[in-house]
């Protein structure tokens, strides 16, 4: 089975740091891309950050470049959010999620299936 937990969530002030982190089964982490989206209330959700699971490469929206990092740690099935200098409009709640078409990119977004439950991340001013 599918599954995808994301945890580290929390309430920091603005410039503040959070690191999240997503556990995935086996079969989920073998996914060709892993991703981190969010979606604040009355929004879409959008994706932030991709990295493909085997070549390691890294995709970013250009709202948070520079301040966010994504990796992995394959020993653990685990895909990190490092997340700095946070600013309030960061406040949303995060979504670890994964996509397995190999012909796709991994900032194809509307490629993501499977979803973990998300994490709440509010940055206060």
């Amino acid at each position: 089975q599918v599954q995808l937990a994301e945890s580290g969530g929390g309430s920091v002030q603005a410039g503040g740091s959070l690191r999240l982190s997503c556990g995935a089964s086996t079969y989920a982490y073998r996914s060709h891309c892993m991703g981190w989206f969010r979606q604040a209330p009355g929004k879409e959700r959008e994706g932030v950050a991709a990295i493909d699971t085997a070549a390691g490469s890294t995709f970013y929206v250009d709202s948070v470049k520079g301040r966010f990092t994504i990796t992995k740690d394959n020993a653990k099935n685990t895909v990190y959010l490092q997340m700095h200098s946070l600013k309030p409009e960061d406040t949303a709640m995060y979504y670890c999620a994964a996509h397995p078409f190999l012909a796709m990119p991994c900032r194809s977004w509307s490629s993501y299936n499977t979803w973990g439950q998300g994490t709440q991340v509010t940055v206060s001013s």
